[in-house]
């Protein structure tokens, strides 16, 4: 079974590529993030004409989430128990309930419950968007405990575009970093969470050292410049962590005209 997450950056842009890339890799079950659409305007006929059931989440044009699968899609649950809201008219009397934004969705695909999350990006360590990122993992996280310690032998994986570069070599230049989102302290104790929790990055291990990267912008020629970052990760519970076989970052995709900016990564269970 072959499991995989990309940040697709507009699924009505990309749908010809990233069903291409389905069929060449072999892929069983793809989380997708910034599908950047309502569900409306989703193109779940593609994926049905290549053999795919798909469940998504999108109100606008902005965030979105989804799942691809051919071999089921069971117990779909968009955002998880007591998911954070942002709204950025907060200020505004005039709308004074939090927005629950299209960031996470989830679905048993063959026993595995897969999570497709698209981590707030916090956008810079003043705004109120960073305050809301931080709030947000801190409940997924609380909320993951409570999954593994209701059923240790679950199989889950928490796979999408993170926004956080865990350690100093998942970024091309960590001073250009300093003071500003991704790499803090805090995004990066919220990250080390999640692994002190019981979950794994099952992708790292089979794909070491720095330069190894998931996210490269589209302006300064940062891809073939090779300045990226490592942002896209597959955590998963023990049990899930015990199937994965191999697994890899597809950088090729990253290259050509309408790639995302993001590449997909994949994992190998047995």
């Amino acid at each position: 079974m072959r499991v995989a997450t990309w940040n697709v950056n507009s699924i009505r842009t990309r749908i010809d590529r990233v069903v291409s890339w389905l069929d060449h890799n072999d892929i069983d079950v793809l989380a997708m993030q910034e599908t950047k659409c309502r569900d409306e305007q989703f193109p779940a006929e593609r994926f049905a004409d290549a053999g795919y059931d798909v469940t998504h989440v999108g109100i606008n044009q902005w965030n979105g989430v989804a799942i691809a699968s051919r071999v089921g899609i069971d117990d779909v649950e968009v955002a998880f128990p007591g998911q954070p809201g942002f709204d950025k008219n907060a200020a505004d009397s005039l709308i004074p309930a939090p927005v629950v934004e299209s960031r996470a969705i989830a679905a048993t695909c063959d026993g595995v419950r897969i999570w497709s999350l698209y981590v707030p990006n916090g956008r810079s360590l003043t705004d109120p968007h960073y305050d809301y990122k931080l709030e947000w993992l801190r409940v997924l996280r609380k909320e993951a405990e409570q999954w593994l310690a209701a059923n240790p032998d679950a199989q889950i994986a928490l796979a999408g575009d993170w926004n956080i570069a865990p350690t100093d070599e998942d970024v091309w230049s960590p001073e250009l970093f300093v003071g500003k989102t991704h790499t803090s302290i805090a995004e990066r104790e919220a990250f080390e969470s999640f692994i002190e929790s019981g979950f794994t990055d099952v992708v790292r291990p089979h794909t070491p050292g720095p330069g190894t990267y998931t996210y490269w912008d589209y302006t300064q020629l940062r891809f073939p410049r090779r300045e990226g970052m490592r942002i896209d990760f597959v955590l998963g519970s023990p049990a899930f962590t015990e199937r994965v076989a191999s697994a890899g970052i597809d950088r090729e995709e990253r290259k050509g005209t309408g790639a995302s900016d993001h590449a997909p990564v994949w994992v190998e269970l047995s």
